[in-house]
């Protein structure tokens, strides 16, 4: 009898070393916790935050006293949802954004603050909103660097020094225009592209003028140059095979008519006509200034012509000039 009774209390015993046992292995592995590489652990004991957080490894806690936070360090990339605002040109755009953050203080953004994903998005909408109604519409689409850095400036001070967050970068992501601002913006690229097309065009022909006023100053002198160039346009003519070319009457005796006209005309009363050298230095100037480049900016930067200005009136013998009325 004693026998047994010595059984049960070893039994008994034994039981309770099992469970004892249990029991402590159980709060050594719960205890006993892992901090991966990219978080950091924020430890409340009591309730109480602890000041130093918890490094990657393996730590110990108390399971009945602490309690242990994990929080993520590395960069996250969150999507702003596209923001309608009003320009400050009065311009209505729907902007959307992409925002880069990180941890850099786990305690600040355990405790200052309850959803610090959230939070962010919330001050990322409100901030592009702000930086919306402050620009105008040619900075949204032209000095997006600008707008990015201002908004990067504007959340990282709501957001470093009270929950212990960085804003790393801040990039717009696309700017919505109206569709009437669309046509409006192409139909003044559109009319730009022509203006400059016809400038250049007009520049060319200017150009060219120059250059057949030189030719033709420099061929006057030589008739037989005028009849070379006559028979050259003749056989251009003549190679298509397709053309009648009929020359009713010899060019010596148009030349003949034209001496004729000019001995019968009487000379100018005012200036004299520049002699052979003259006007051969004054055309070799012309196509100088015809090759200089011209950079054509805008329709007030092309040269005038010269030869349009107003000249004195030629008097005529027996012709009167017409009177002035009076002022």
């Amino acid at each position: 009898m004693a026998v047994r009774k010595v059984s049960l209390v070893a039994e008994a015993a034994i039981i309770l070393l099992c469970v004892l046992a249990f029991f402590v292995l159980l709060i050594v592995v719960s205890s006993v916790k892992v901090v991966q590489q990219v978080e950091r652990g924020v430890v409340f004991r009591l309730g109480q935050v602890q000041p130093h957080f918890r490094a990657p490894g393996l730590t110990l806690i108390f399971p009945a006293v602490d309690r242990m936070t994990k929080v993520n360090m590395q960069t996250v990339a969150m999507g702003v949802p596209a923001q309608d605002g009003i320009t400050q040109d009065n311009v209505s755009v729907r902007v959307d954004a992409v925002v880069y953050f990180r941890v850099i203080d786990p305690v600040k953004a355990i405790v200052n603050v309850q959803n610090y994903n959230w939070a962010v998005s919330q001050v990322a909408q409100t901030s592009l909103r702000s930086v919306i109604g402050q620009s105008d519409m040619q900075q949204l689409l032209s000095e997006r660097e600008t707008i990015n850095v201002e908004l990067q400036r504007i959340m990282d001070q709501a957001t470093e020094a009270p929950w212990g967050i960085k804003v790393q970068r801040v990039e717009i992501k696309d700017v919505s225009l109206p569709e009437g601002m669309k046509r409006s913006m192409a139909r003044q690229a559109e009319a730009e592209r022509e203006r400059r097309a016809r400038i250049i065009t007009a520049d060319g022909e200017f150009q060219a003028s120059k250059r057949l006023a030189a030719a033709a100053e420099v061929m006057a002198q030589d008739p037989a140059s005028l009849q070379l160039r006559l028979l050259q346009t003749v056989v251009e003519v003549a190679a298509e095979k397709n053309s009648t070319l009929v020359m009713p009457f010899p060019v010596e005796l148009l030349r003949f008519f034209d001496r004729a006209a000019g001995a019968g005309q009487p000379e100018r009363a005012e200036g004299h006509r520049p002699d052979l050298a003259e006007r051969l230095a004054k055309a070799e100037e012309d196509l100088a200034k015809a090759d200089e480049p011209s950079s054509i900016g805008s329709a007030d930067d092309v040269p005038p012509v010269p030869g349009l200005e107003a000249e004195a009136p030629i008097q005529h013998p027996g012709i009167e000039s017409p009177k002035q009325p009076p002022q």
